[in-house]
């Protein structure tokens, strides 16, 4: 396998991650997509609107390559946790648009560099990184993140799966996965007053 294809791989796999997570939003009101559905506010949008901060600075600036879009709060641009929602003036549109600019922007970089390259991350004191190593991290962010809006989907509407053909899940309707999780429910509830 030549260097050409593992790059070749992690992009593919970060695509893929990239299609979940805008698959996850598909066919739900400006609310659903929105609302918090953990203590701390995870929501799908938030999700969409963060991912499109990391995408800009790992794959644009710290290869020299600036993409003006939300700056993570993590990078101390910006207050805590704005990049995980979108405020009331933040349409749909927009934060998608602007995920789907820094990933277009992010490709232009994996496609132009060789693996090996050096970036900057722009942190102080700066840290030197490699494109693979960034876009290895990229990927396990995007599909962590991707993992995340398949909870908070299934706790919207009960879509699950990685595709709309839901092709990834384990056969059965509804009333199967009911089951399933009633005996989920009884295993933990008869560990925990000490199994057997």
């Amino acid at each position: 396998m030549t260097t050409s294809d593992f790059k070749a791989d992690l992009h593919t796999y970060l695509q893929d991650a990239r299609d979940v997570l805008l698959w996850k939003l598909e066919g739900l009101g400006e609310y659903d997509i929105r609302r918090p559905l953990t203590p701390t506010g995870t929501n799908l949008l938030g999700l969409v609107k963060h991912l499109a901060g990391a995408e800009a600075w790992y794959l644009g600036a710290t290869f020299g390559r600036p993409f003006d879009g939300t700056a993570l709060w993590i990078t101390g641009d910006a207050e805590p946790n704005a990049d995980l929602w979108a405020r009331a003036d933040e349409t749909r549109e927009e934060t998608v648009g602007l995920y789907r600019q820094a990933c277009a922007h992010a490709d232009e970089t994996i496609g132009t560099l060789p693996l090996d390259a050096v970036g900057q991350l722009p942190v102080d004191p700066p840290k030197e990184i490699t494109l693979h190593r960034v876009l290895t991290h990229m990927v396990a962010e995007t599909q962590r993140h991707a993992g995340h809006a398949d909870i908070v989907r299934e706790l919207v509407d009960g879509a699950t799966g990685q595709r709309a053909d839901g092709a990834n899940m384990a056969p059965g309707d509804a009333a199967d996965r009911a089951g399933h999780r009633d005996r989920v429910e009884r295993a933990a509830a008869e560990a925990g007053r000490g199994g057997r």
